[in-house]
């Protein structure tokens, strides 16, 4: 599959020093992959396999006049969205969003997998009218799919009350997919969902891979997402090529230690395979 002439993506997250999550998660994901992509960075971030030691939010209009020159100089169809980190971020992003034309793939970045909050707790609102009600998809694991509708998610049942909720109050979603690595974790499958508008839900069972590899999993996979919507421009297409192109990261990453802690993905290892 060959990248379109004249056609890129932009990610705006932070920055994992560390290599596993965030921009640099982003920018591999998009080279493995075989997409040209941009990258505004929104946070800096102190961190390890270990976890989150500090953040170091850019200023907001940094941020913003970053994404704007990279918008009026190369062909971006896509955005995808990581770590927004402070209200003045997502505020000074709000109004470039809302006049971009094409897909907005979000990924909800509001907790670290140690704990650490990765967004100002009383800037929910704002995040939630800048960002994500610009989004054309987001891709919500169950503890932020609760976060962002506002109403428990503690099972599989829970799921489509609370996806229907965003719907519902964000009328440019076209897409949620719902990651289930957290959900039934004793269970040898993992269940993922898409949900689009006025459509039947799709639901992906495939083997859970046992390994301490998953730093950055939620950002790798909404890239993917991003990445292979540009390719084909069908959600369904991407979202099934984006759950195999994990299954193809995990299992090639689980054998591998990189760091004390919770190991990256080791994302040059599908070169030319995925």
């Amino acid at each position: 599959m060959s990248q379109p002439v004249g056609r890129a993506v932009l990610a705006i997250a932070g920055s994992d020093p560390s290599g596993g999550a965030g921009i640099q998660a982003d920018l591999k994901t998009f080279t493995a992959i075989g997409v040209y992509g941009g990258a505004a960075i929104t946070c800096l971030t102190a961190q390890n396999t270990m976890g989150v030691v500090a953040v170091q939010p850019v200023a907001p209009g940094f941020v913003r006049r970053q994404v704007e020159l990279v918008l009026a100089d190369l062909p971006i169809t896509h955005i995808k969205t990581g770590m927004i980190g402070t209200t003045g971020v997502a505020i000074s992003l709000g109004q470039i969003l809302r006049d971009f034309s094409g897909e907005i793939i979000c990924d909800p970045v509001l907790i670290a997998s140690d704990g650490q909050s990765l967004m100002e707790k009383h800037g929910m609102g704002d995040f939630l009218d800048n960002i994500v009600a610009n989004a054309t998809v987001i891709t919500p694991n169950l503890h932020e799919l609760a976060l962002l509708a506002g109403t428990p998610v503690p099972d599989r049942a829970a799921i489509p009350a609370a996806v229907k909720t965003l719907i519902a109050r964000f009328p440019r979603l076209r897409g949620v997919a719902v990651t289930g690595g957290h959900l039934e974790e004793h269970e040898a499958t993992v269940s993922d969902f898409l949900f689009q508008p006025d459509c039947p839900v799709i639901v992906e069972e495939h083997p859970r891979h046992v390994t301490r590899n998953t730093h950055g999993t939620g950002c790798t996979f909404a890239s993917a997402l991003a990445a292979y919507h540009l390719l084909t421009n069908s959600y369904e297409m991407a979202f099934h090529q984006a759950i195999a192109f994990m299954d193809l990261l995990l299992r090639q990453s689980a054998d591998h230690g990189m760091g004390k802690g919770t190991g990256p993905l080791l994302h040059h290892l599908a070169m030319g395979k995925s």
